[in-house]
Protein backbone atom coordinates (compact mmCIF):
# COMPACT_ATOMS: atom_id res chain seq x y z
CA UNK A 1 0.00 0.00 0.00
CA UNK A 2 1.44 3.32 -1.11
CA UNK A 3 0.41 6.83 -0.02
CA UNK A 4 -1.48 8.95 -2.51
CA UNK A 5 1.05 11.07 -4.41
CA UNK A 6 4.43 12.41 -3.24
CA UNK A 7 5.19 13.44 0.32
CA UNK A 8 4.04 16.94 1.35
CA UNK A 9 6.65 19.67 1.72
CA UNK A 10 4.95 21.83 4.37
CA UNK A 11 3.65 21.01 7.84
CA UNK A 12 0.19 22.12 6.75
CA UNK A 13 0.47 19.73 3.82
CA UNK A 14 1.23 16.79 6.13
CA UNK A 15 -1.79 17.67 8.26
CA UNK A 16 -4.03 17.95 5.19
CA UNK A 17 -3.30 14.39 3.98
CA UNK A 18 -6.18 12.11 3.06
CA UNK A 19 -5.68 8.43 3.80
CA UNK A 20 -6.30 6.25 0.76
CA UNK A 21 -7.94 3.22 2.36
CA UNK A 22 -7.89 -0.18 0.67
CA UNK A 23 -9.54 -3.40 1.90
CA UNK A 24 -7.13 -5.79 3.63
CA UNK A 25 -6.99 -8.65 6.14
CA UNK A 26 -10.63 -9.74 6.39
CA UNK A 27 -12.57 -6.60 7.18
CA UNK A 28 -9.69 -4.23 7.90
CA UNK A 29 -8.65 -1.28 5.78
CA UNK A 30 -5.04 -0.34 5.12
CA UNK A 31 -3.33 2.89 4.11
CA UNK A 32 -0.03 4.73 4.51
CA UNK A 33 0.71 8.09 6.10
CA UNK A 34 3.56 10.49 5.40
CA UNK A 35 5.26 12.22 8.35
CA UNK A 36 8.37 14.45 8.21
CA UNK A 37 11.75 13.14 9.33
CA UNK A 38 12.42 16.46 11.02
CA UNK A 39 9.50 18.68 12.02
CA UNK A 40 11.79 21.70 11.80
CA UNK A 41 12.46 20.87 8.12
CA UNK A 42 9.26 19.31 6.77
CA UNK A 43 10.38 19.57 3.13
CA UNK A 44 13.54 17.52 3.70
CA UNK A 45 12.63 13.80 3.99
CA UNK A 46 9.58 11.81 5.05
CA UNK A 47 8.74 8.52 6.72
CA UNK A 48 5.91 6.49 5.20
CA UNK A 49 4.00 4.73 8.00
CA UNK A 50 1.52 1.87 7.56
CA UNK A 51 -1.91 2.36 9.14
CA UNK A 52 -4.65 -0.24 9.61
CA UNK A 53 -8.27 0.33 10.67
CA UNK A 54 -11.15 -1.87 11.71
CA UNK A 55 -14.20 0.31 10.98
CA UNK A 56 -16.76 0.89 13.71
CA UNK A 57 -19.43 -1.82 13.59
CA UNK A 58 -22.26 0.69 14.17
CA UNK A 59 -21.51 3.79 12.10
CA UNK A 60 -24.58 5.61 13.43
CA UNK A 61 -23.18 5.35 16.99
CA UNK A 62 -19.57 6.09 16.02
CA UNK A 63 -17.66 8.34 18.44
CA UNK A 64 -14.43 8.43 16.44
CA UNK A 65 -11.16 6.51 16.12
CA UNK A 66 -9.42 4.61 18.92
CA UNK A 67 -5.70 4.67 18.13
CA UNK A 68 -3.79 1.84 19.84
CA UNK A 69 -0.12 1.05 20.45
CA UNK A 70 1.30 -2.14 22.05
CA UNK A 71 4.58 -0.74 23.34
CA UNK A 72 8.11 -2.06 22.96
CA UNK A 73 9.41 0.39 21.95
CA UNK A 74 9.66 -1.26 18.57
CA UNK A 75 6.51 -3.40 18.59
CA UNK A 76 4.28 -3.24 15.53
CA UNK A 77 1.01 -1.41 15.98
CA UNK A 78 -0.22 -3.03 12.76
CA UNK A 79 0.23 -6.55 14.14
CA UNK A 80 -1.31 -5.48 17.43
CA UNK A 81 -4.44 -4.10 15.77
CA UNK A 82 -4.87 -7.08 13.45
CA UNK A 83 -4.52 -9.54 16.33
CA UNK A 84 -6.34 -7.70 19.11
CA UNK A 85 -9.14 -5.63 17.59
CA UNK A 86 -11.59 -8.52 17.91
CA UNK A 87 -10.82 -8.77 21.64
CA UNK A 88 -12.24 -5.35 22.41
CA UNK A 89 -15.77 -5.46 23.89
CA UNK A 90 -18.70 -4.99 21.54
CA UNK A 91 -19.47 -1.47 22.79
CA UNK A 92 -15.95 -0.32 21.86
CA UNK A 93 -16.00 -2.07 18.47
CA UNK A 94 -19.44 -0.60 17.75
CA UNK A 95 -18.57 3.00 18.52
CA UNK A 96 -14.90 3.30 17.59
CA UNK A 97 -12.88 2.56 14.50
CA UNK A 98 -9.86 0.75 15.95
CA UNK A 99 -6.64 2.06 14.38
CA UNK A 100 -3.08 0.76 14.63
CA UNK A 101 0.10 2.14 13.05
CA UNK A 102 3.79 1.33 13.00
CA UNK A 103 5.77 4.23 14.50
CA UNK A 104 8.68 5.80 12.64
CA UNK A 105 11.56 3.36 12.22
CA UNK A 106 9.47 0.38 13.37
CA UNK A 107 8.38 -2.74 11.44
CA UNK A 108 6.59 -1.61 8.26
CA UNK A 109 7.82 1.98 8.50
CA UNK A 110 9.72 3.08 5.40
CA UNK A 111 12.53 3.45 6.15
CA UNK A 112 12.94 1.24 9.24
CA UNK A 113 15.88 0.79 11.60
CA UNK A 114 18.12 -2.20 10.87
CA UNK A 115 21.37 -2.88 12.74
CA UNK A 116 22.36 -6.55 13.06
CA UNK A 117 21.81 -9.65 10.96
CA UNK A 118 20.08 -12.70 12.43
CA UNK A 119 23.37 -14.53 13.25
CA UNK A 120 24.77 -11.34 14.78
CA UNK A 121 21.69 -10.97 16.99
CA UNK A 122 21.97 -14.64 17.97
CA UNK A 123 25.52 -14.00 19.15
CA UNK A 124 24.51 -10.82 20.95
CA UNK A 125 21.64 -12.46 22.86
CA UNK A 126 23.91 -15.33 23.94
CA UNK A 127 26.57 -13.03 25.41
CA UNK A 128 26.99 -13.72 29.13
CA UNK A 129 25.25 -10.74 30.74
CA UNK A 130 26.37 -11.61 34.27
CA UNK A 131 30.09 -10.88 33.79
CA UNK A 132 32.24 -12.03 36.71
CA UNK A 133 35.72 -11.59 35.22
CA UNK A 134 37.53 -8.90 33.28
CA UNK A 135 37.47 -11.11 30.18
CA UNK A 136 33.70 -11.61 30.41
CA UNK A 137 33.16 -7.88 30.89
CA UNK A 138 35.36 -7.18 27.86
CA UNK A 139 33.15 -9.51 25.81
CA UNK A 140 30.01 -7.63 26.92
CA UNK A 141 31.61 -4.29 26.05
CA UNK A 142 32.81 -5.54 22.67
CA UNK A 143 29.37 -6.87 21.68
CA UNK A 144 27.64 -3.64 22.66
CA UNK A 145 30.18 -1.46 20.88
CA UNK A 146 29.69 -3.62 17.79
CA UNK A 147 25.91 -3.25 18.06
CA UNK A 148 26.14 0.55 18.24
CA UNK A 149 28.64 0.67 15.36
CA UNK A 150 26.45 -1.51 13.13
CA UNK A 151 23.42 0.67 13.85
CA UNK A 152 25.42 3.70 12.74
CA UNK A 153 26.66 1.86 9.66
CA UNK A 154 23.28 0.50 8.55
CA UNK A 155 20.79 3.10 9.83
CA UNK A 156 22.83 6.11 10.84
CA UNK A 157 20.67 8.58 8.89
CA UNK A 158 17.57 7.51 10.84
CA UNK A 159 18.95 7.41 14.37
CA UNK A 160 18.45 11.10 15.31
CA UNK A 161 14.79 10.99 14.18
CA UNK A 162 13.18 7.90 15.76
CA UNK A 163 12.51 9.31 19.23
CA UNK A 164 9.18 9.29 21.02
CA UNK A 165 8.75 13.06 20.93
CA UNK A 166 8.60 12.95 17.12
CA UNK A 167 6.46 9.80 17.16
CA UNK A 168 3.92 11.71 19.28
CA UNK A 169 3.91 14.46 16.66
CA UNK A 170 3.27 11.78 14.05
CA UNK A 171 0.27 10.63 16.04
CA UNK A 172 -1.22 14.10 15.79
CA UNK A 173 -0.76 14.06 12.01
CA UNK A 174 -2.54 10.68 12.06
CA UNK A 175 -5.37 12.12 14.16
CA UNK A 176 -5.89 14.85 11.58
CA UNK A 177 -5.75 12.38 8.69
CA UNK A 178 -8.40 10.26 10.43
CA UNK A 179 -10.66 13.30 10.61
CA UNK A 180 -10.82 13.40 14.41
CA UNK A 181 -10.85 16.77 16.16
CA UNK A 182 -9.37 15.15 19.28
CA UNK A 183 -7.40 11.97 19.96
CA UNK A 184 -8.75 8.89 21.72
CA UNK A 185 -5.83 6.59 22.48
CA UNK A 186 -4.91 3.35 24.25
CA UNK A 187 -1.17 2.88 24.79
CA UNK A 188 0.23 -0.15 26.57
CA UNK A 189 3.68 -0.34 28.20
CA UNK A 190 5.99 1.94 26.16
CA UNK A 191 2.82 3.02 24.38
CA UNK A 192 1.98 4.86 27.61
CA UNK A 193 5.15 6.92 27.15
CA UNK A 194 4.05 7.78 23.62
CA UNK A 195 0.66 8.88 24.97
CA UNK A 196 2.29 10.89 27.75
CA UNK A 197 4.34 12.81 25.19
CA UNK A 198 1.14 13.47 23.24
CA UNK A 199 -0.48 14.96 26.35
CA UNK A 200 2.55 17.19 26.80
CA UNK A 201 2.67 18.42 23.20
CA UNK A 202 -1.04 18.57 22.36
CA UNK A 203 -3.07 18.78 25.60
CA UNK A 204 -5.96 20.65 23.93
CA UNK A 205 -6.30 17.86 21.33
CA UNK A 206 -6.78 15.07 23.88
CA UNK A 207 -10.21 13.47 24.13
CA UNK A 208 -9.16 10.41 26.17
CA UNK A 209 -5.81 8.74 26.87
CA UNK A 210 -5.52 5.31 28.52
CA UNK A 211 -1.90 4.75 29.59
CA UNK A 212 -1.78 1.09 30.63
CA UNK A 213 1.35 -0.50 32.09
CA UNK A 214 2.62 3.01 32.57
CA UNK A 215 6.21 4.15 32.11
CA UNK A 216 7.45 6.99 34.30
CA UNK A 217 9.27 9.52 32.08
CA UNK A 218 10.92 11.16 35.06
CA UNK A 219 13.06 8.14 36.02
CA UNK A 220 16.71 8.30 34.87
CA UNK A 221 17.70 5.56 32.43
CA UNK A 222 19.82 3.26 34.61
CA UNK A 223 17.44 3.73 37.53
CA UNK A 224 14.59 2.68 35.26
CA UNK A 225 16.50 -0.47 34.27
CA UNK A 226 17.05 -1.29 37.95
CA UNK A 227 13.39 -0.74 38.82
CA UNK A 228 12.34 -2.95 35.92
CA UNK A 229 14.70 -5.70 37.10
CA UNK A 230 13.07 -5.47 40.52
CA UNK A 231 9.68 -5.80 38.84
CA UNK A 232 10.74 -9.01 37.12
CA UNK A 233 12.14 -10.29 40.42
CA UNK A 234 8.79 -9.66 42.15
CA UNK A 235 6.96 -11.39 39.31
CA UNK A 236 9.34 -14.36 39.52
CA UNK A 237 8.69 -14.67 43.24
CA UNK A 238 4.95 -14.61 42.60
CA UNK A 239 5.32 -17.38 40.02
CA UNK A 240 7.55 -19.37 42.38
CA UNK A 241 5.06 -19.09 45.24
CA UNK A 242 2.28 -20.40 43.00
CA UNK A 243 4.44 -23.18 41.56
CA UNK A 244 5.83 -24.34 44.92
CA UNK A 245 2.35 -24.59 46.42
CA UNK A 246 1.62 -27.38 43.94
CA UNK A 247 3.14 -30.87 43.76
CA UNK A 248 5.98 -31.49 41.35
CA UNK A 249 7.24 -27.91 41.07
CA UNK A 250 10.80 -27.89 39.67
CA UNK A 251 11.73 -25.11 42.11
CA UNK A 252 10.89 -27.28 45.12
CA UNK A 253 7.93 -27.44 47.46
CA UNK A 254 6.68 -25.51 50.45
CA UNK A 255 6.69 -21.82 51.25
CA UNK A 256 10.41 -20.94 51.03
CA UNK A 257 10.16 -18.89 47.85
CA UNK A 258 13.66 -17.47 48.35
CA UNK A 259 15.10 -20.97 48.19
CA UNK A 260 13.13 -21.76 45.06
CA UNK A 261 14.34 -18.63 43.29
CA UNK A 262 17.92 -19.37 44.41
CA UNK A 263 17.60 -22.82 42.86
CA UNK A 264 16.70 -21.24 39.54
CA UNK A 265 19.50 -18.70 39.83
CA UNK A 266 22.00 -21.51 40.38
CA UNK A 267 20.70 -23.30 37.26
CA UNK A 268 21.19 -20.15 35.15
CA UNK A 269 24.71 -19.67 36.52
CA UNK A 270 25.62 -23.29 35.69
CA UNK A 271 24.25 -22.84 32.18
CA UNK A 272 26.60 -19.90 31.65
CA UNK A 273 29.47 -22.29 32.39
CA UNK A 274 28.03 -25.39 30.69
CA UNK A 275 25.06 -24.69 28.41
CA UNK A 276 22.08 -27.01 28.44
CA UNK A 277 21.12 -29.09 25.44
CA UNK A 278 18.57 -28.01 22.85
CA UNK A 279 16.78 -29.87 20.07
CA UNK A 280 16.33 -26.77 17.90
CA UNK A 281 19.30 -27.74 15.76
CA UNK A 282 20.36 -24.18 14.98
CA UNK A 283 23.71 -24.18 16.75
CA UNK A 284 22.73 -21.80 19.52
CA UNK A 285 23.95 -22.59 23.02
CA UNK A 286 21.26 -22.84 25.70
CA UNK A 287 23.33 -20.64 28.01
CA UNK A 288 22.30 -18.58 31.01
CA UNK A 289 21.74 -15.37 29.02
CA UNK A 290 19.27 -16.98 26.62
CA UNK A 291 17.53 -18.98 29.36
CA UNK A 292 17.07 -15.87 31.51
CA UNK A 293 15.37 -14.15 28.58
CA UNK A 294 13.06 -17.14 28.29
CA UNK A 295 12.12 -16.93 31.96
CA UNK A 296 11.45 -13.20 31.64
CA UNK A 297 9.28 -13.78 28.56
CA UNK A 298 6.99 -16.14 30.46
CA UNK A 299 6.49 -13.63 33.28
CA UNK A 300 4.72 -11.15 30.98
CA UNK A 301 1.48 -13.11 31.28
CA UNK A 302 0.15 -15.44 33.94
CA UNK A 303 -1.17 -17.53 31.06
CA UNK A 304 2.43 -18.59 30.40
CA UNK A 305 3.05 -19.85 33.94
CA UNK A 306 2.18 -23.49 33.10
CA UNK A 307 4.57 -23.30 30.13
CA UNK A 308 7.30 -21.86 32.36
CA UNK A 309 6.78 -24.62 34.91
CA UNK A 310 7.17 -27.23 32.16
CA UNK A 311 10.15 -25.41 30.66
CA UNK A 312 11.93 -25.32 34.02
CA UNK A 313 11.22 -29.01 34.58
CA UNK A 314 12.97 -29.69 31.28
CA UNK A 315 15.79 -27.28 32.10
CA UNK A 316 16.60 -28.93 35.42
CA UNK A 317 16.75 -32.18 33.44
CA UNK A 318 19.29 -30.55 31.10
CA UNK A 319 17.07 -29.45 28.19
CA UNK A 320 16.70 -25.71 27.50
CA UNK A 321 14.59 -25.99 24.33
CA UNK A 322 11.32 -24.55 25.66
CA UNK A 323 13.05 -21.66 27.41
CA UNK A 324 14.78 -20.77 24.13
CA UNK A 325 11.41 -20.94 22.36
CA UNK A 326 10.05 -18.45 24.91
CA UNK A 327 13.05 -16.16 24.39
CA UNK A 328 12.52 -16.31 20.63
CA UNK A 329 8.87 -15.40 21.08
CA UNK A 330 9.80 -12.33 23.12
CA UNK A 331 12.50 -11.16 20.72
CA UNK A 332 10.47 -12.01 17.57
CA UNK A 333 12.95 -14.51 16.13
CA UNK A 334 11.52 -16.73 13.42
CA UNK A 335 12.28 -20.42 13.02
CA UNK A 336 14.51 -19.60 10.03
CA UNK A 337 16.76 -17.45 12.21
CA UNK A 338 15.50 -14.09 10.97
CA UNK A 339 14.35 -11.44 13.44
CA UNK A 340 11.83 -8.66 13.08
CA UNK A 341 13.34 -5.22 13.64
CA UNK A 342 11.95 -5.14 17.21
CA UNK A 343 15.36 -5.36 18.91
CA UNK A 344 17.00 -2.82 16.61
CA UNK A 345 14.14 -0.31 16.81
CA UNK A 346 13.90 -0.81 20.57
CA UNK A 347 17.57 -0.02 20.98
CA UNK A 348 17.48 3.02 18.69
CA UNK A 349 14.47 4.54 20.46
CA UNK A 350 15.63 3.75 24.00
CA UNK A 351 19.10 5.17 23.40
CA UNK A 352 17.65 8.39 21.99
CA UNK A 353 14.80 8.96 24.44
CA UNK A 354 16.84 9.42 27.64
CA UNK A 355 20.39 10.38 28.55
CA UNK A 356 22.66 7.42 29.37
CA UNK A 357 26.04 7.43 31.13
CA UNK A 358 29.00 7.25 28.78
CA UNK A 359 31.49 5.87 31.32
CA UNK A 360 31.74 2.14 32.05
CA UNK A 361 32.17 2.49 35.86
CA UNK A 362 28.65 3.97 36.09
CA UNK A 363 27.26 0.82 34.45
CA UNK A 364 29.33 -1.45 36.71
CA UNK A 365 28.01 0.33 39.80
CA UNK A 366 24.45 0.15 38.51
CA UNK A 367 24.77 -3.56 37.73
CA UNK A 368 26.07 -4.28 41.22
CA UNK A 369 23.25 -2.30 42.85
CA UNK A 370 20.61 -3.90 40.64
CA UNK A 371 21.93 -7.39 41.38
CA UNK A 372 21.65 -6.74 45.11
CA UNK A 373 17.90 -6.04 44.83
CA UNK A 374 17.11 -8.30 41.86
CA UNK A 375 19.57 -11.23 41.85
CA UNK A 376 18.25 -12.97 38.72
CA UNK A 377 17.48 -9.99 36.49
CA UNK A 378 19.57 -7.11 37.86
CA UNK A 379 22.78 -7.50 35.87
CA UNK A 380 21.06 -8.56 32.60
CA UNK A 381 18.68 -5.59 32.70
CA UNK A 382 21.59 -3.18 33.10
CA UNK A 383 24.04 -4.69 30.63
CA UNK A 384 21.48 -5.22 27.86
CA UNK A 385 21.33 -1.44 27.37
CA UNK A 386 25.09 -0.87 27.24
CA UNK A 387 24.89 -0.02 23.51
CA UNK A 388 23.56 3.34 24.64
CA UNK A 389 26.93 4.16 26.25
CA UNK A 390 28.45 4.05 22.76
CA UNK A 391 25.50 5.41 20.79
CA UNK A 392 26.54 7.50 17.78
CA UNK A 393 23.98 10.28 18.25
CA UNK A 394 23.33 12.27 21.44
CA UNK A 395 20.36 11.37 23.61
CA UNK A 396 17.53 13.80 24.17
CA UNK A 397 17.22 15.56 27.54
CA UNK A 398 15.11 13.85 30.19
CA UNK A 399 11.70 15.53 29.86
CA UNK A 400 9.62 17.16 32.56
CA UNK A 401 6.12 16.21 31.54
CA UNK A 402 2.93 17.64 33.05
CA UNK A 403 0.39 17.63 30.23
CA UNK A 404 -1.08 20.82 31.65
CA UNK A 405 -4.41 21.64 30.06
CA UNK A 406 -5.33 18.07 29.11
CA UNK A 407 -8.62 16.56 30.34
CA UNK A 408 -8.44 13.62 32.78
CA UNK A 409 -5.84 11.05 31.65
CA UNK A 410 -6.37 7.46 32.88
CA UNK A 411 -3.12 5.86 34.10
CA UNK A 412 -3.39 2.10 34.68
CA UNK A 413 -0.94 -0.15 36.53
CA UNK A 414 -0.71 -3.73 37.81
CA UNK A 415 0.73 -4.36 41.26
CA UNK A 416 3.06 -7.20 40.20
CA UNK A 417 3.71 -6.12 36.63
CA UNK A 418 7.20 -7.37 35.70
CA UNK A 419 8.09 -4.93 32.92
CA UNK A 420 6.43 -1.71 34.12
CA UNK A 421 6.29 -1.85 37.92
CA UNK A 422 3.27 -0.34 39.66
CA UNK A 423 5.34 2.46 41.18
CA UNK A 424 5.74 3.88 37.67
CA UNK A 425 1.98 4.15 37.22
CA UNK A 426 1.75 5.86 40.62
CA UNK A 427 4.53 8.29 39.65
CA UNK A 428 3.07 9.08 36.23
CA UNK A 429 -0.38 9.75 37.70
CA UNK A 430 1.27 12.23 40.08
CA UNK A 431 3.38 13.80 37.34
CA UNK A 432 0.47 14.49 35.01
CA UNK A 433 -1.59 17.52 35.95
CA UNK A 434 -4.79 15.58 35.21
CA UNK A 435 -3.59 12.02 35.89
CA UNK A 436 -6.11 9.56 37.37
CA UNK A 437 -4.65 6.30 38.74
CA UNK A 438 -6.40 2.94 38.31
CA UNK A 439 -4.72 -0.16 39.72
CA UNK A 440 -5.11 -3.90 39.24
CA UNK A 441 -4.01 -6.14 42.10
CA UNK A 442 -2.55 -9.01 40.12
CA UNK A 443 0.20 -10.52 38.00
CA UNK A 444 1.27 -9.97 34.41
CA UNK A 445 2.05 -7.07 32.13
CA UNK A 446 -0.67 -4.42 31.63
CA UNK A 447 -4.25 -4.60 32.88
CA UNK A 448 -6.89 -3.77 30.27
CA UNK A 449 -8.28 -6.83 28.47
CA UNK A 450 -6.17 -9.03 30.76
CA UNK A 451 -8.95 -10.76 32.68
CA UNK A 452 -10.09 -8.09 35.14
CA UNK A 453 -13.75 -7.22 34.52
CA UNK A 454 -13.35 -4.36 37.02
CA UNK A 455 -10.51 -2.75 35.04
CA UNK A 456 -12.22 -3.41 31.72
CA UNK A 457 -15.45 -1.80 32.88
CA UNK A 458 -13.74 1.32 34.18
CA UNK A 459 -11.60 1.74 31.06
CA UNK A 460 -14.63 1.24 28.82
CA UNK A 461 -16.62 3.83 30.77
CA UNK A 462 -13.78 6.29 30.34
CA UNK A 463 -13.38 5.66 26.61
CA UNK A 464 -17.11 5.77 25.90
CA UNK A 465 -18.37 8.41 28.35
CA UNK A 466 -15.17 10.07 29.65
CA UNK A 467 -16.11 9.11 33.23
CA UNK A 468 -13.35 8.24 35.71
CA UNK A 469 -13.28 6.68 39.16
CA UNK A 470 -11.58 8.17 42.18
CA UNK A 471 -7.82 8.28 41.56
CA UNK A 472 -6.07 5.44 43.36
CA UNK A 473 -8.89 2.91 42.92
CA UNK A 474 -7.47 -0.65 42.87
CA UNK A 475 -9.35 -3.53 41.28
CA UNK A 476 -8.87 -6.93 42.90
Amino acid sequence: MRPAGPAPVTLAGFYAQKLRWQPCDNGFRCARLFVPFDYRRPAWRAFSLPVVMRPAASPAKRIGSLVINPGGPGASGISYALNSASQFPAAIRDQFSIVGFDPRGVAGSEPAVHCLTGPQLDRYFQTDDVPRTAAQLSAVVAENKFYAAQCEKNSGALLPYVGTRDAARDMDVLRAALGDAKLTYLGKSYGSYLGTWYAQLFPARVRALVLDGAVDPGTPALTAATVQAQGFQVALSSFAASCMSQPGCPLGSGSDVTAGVARLQALLARANQTPLTSNLGDGRAADGALLTTGVAAALYSKGYWPTLRSALTDAFAGDGTVLIDLADLLMERNANGAYSNLADANTAIECLDRPWPRNLPAWQAAAAAATASAPVFGAPDIWQSLQCAYWPVPSQPLPSIRGAGAPPVLVVGTTRDPATPYRWAQALARDLASGVLLGRNGDGHTAYLSGSSCVDTKVNQYLLRLSVSRSGTVCS
